[in-house]
């Protein structure tokens, strides 16, 4: 069987991926083919930590119109987070694959409470250790979340499972001409101001060394493929150091 490149990874979705075509909710097909692949990458032995987005029910002070305190929406966001982790989680149990919900806000009737070391020694054990609630904090995104999570456990790389297959010069469905980059640094992404992930994610990734490999979700096959080595999507690395 061949190696993995990465021992250990974190996994970022968006929530939006889970809703598949319908755009809100859960679509149990698409949980359930990722949670397939999550299963065969610790098959091989890969650990796996997992951020999931809340986007497919609230996006925090978007979906709140102006209308809300921007913390109070922020908390919301949170909350669904909470949702996908344990839609996420379940799907996985049902597969036999040993599963633990940490949130950074404390709700210890229905999961733990983020604790690093516990968190290290699941992933230790062979557990996928799925993170909800983002930072715990307001104003940060849970793309914010996955990095400081990666950088806590010790992730040798991010994969970023998004609706988009990559980083490109400009948005594709309002340029034609966009083109997609095979490989770019954090410097160049903050400078173009491209969509790849906020600005304080993007600043954490790069201080730390820490890779991004961005590519879609709609085949989950490329969650295997990114943690193997193969080369799809875009990856995101800190300039002057040779992460690809």
């Amino acid at each position: 069987m061949k190696e993995p490149k990465y021992k250990r990874v974190l996994l970022k979705i968006s929530g939006e991926a889970l809703a598949g075509d319908q755009g809100r909710g859960l679509d149990f097909t698409v949980i359930n083919d990722v949670c397939a692949v999550i299963k065969r990458c610790c098959e091989c032995g890969i650990q796996i930590g997992v951020v999931v987005g809340g986007g497919n029910f609230w996006r925090g002070v978007k979906d709140g119109g102006g209308k809300m305190e921007r913390t109070r929406a922020d908390h919301m966001g949170m909350l669904a987070t909470v949702l996908n982790s344990l839609a996420v989680a379940d799907v996985l149990e049902q597969m036999g694959v040993d599963v633990r919900v940490q949130t950074a806000i404390e709700m210890r009737a229905i999961a733990e409470p983020y604790i690093r070391s516990r968190a290290i020694r699941h992933l230790d054990k062979g557990r996928v250790v799925i993170f909800g609630c983002g930072t715990g904090n307001p104003f940060f995104s849970t793309d914010t979340a996955a990095a400081l999570r990666a950088a806590e456990i010790g992730a040798d790389v991010i994969l970023s499972a998004k609706n988009i297959d990559g980083v490109y010069s400009a948005d594709p469905k309002q340029d034609p001409t966009a083109v997609k980059y095979d490989s770019i640094t954090y410097d160049d992404v903050l400078r173009q101001h491209l969509g790849v992930m906020d600005s304080t994610a993007a600043s954490l990734c790069a201080d730390n060394h820490i890779p991004v490999i961005l590519f879609a979700l709609k085949d989950p096959e490329n969650i295997y493929r990114a943690a193997m080595g193969e080369r799809i999507g875009t990856i995101v690395y800190k300039g002057g150091t040779d992460n690809e």
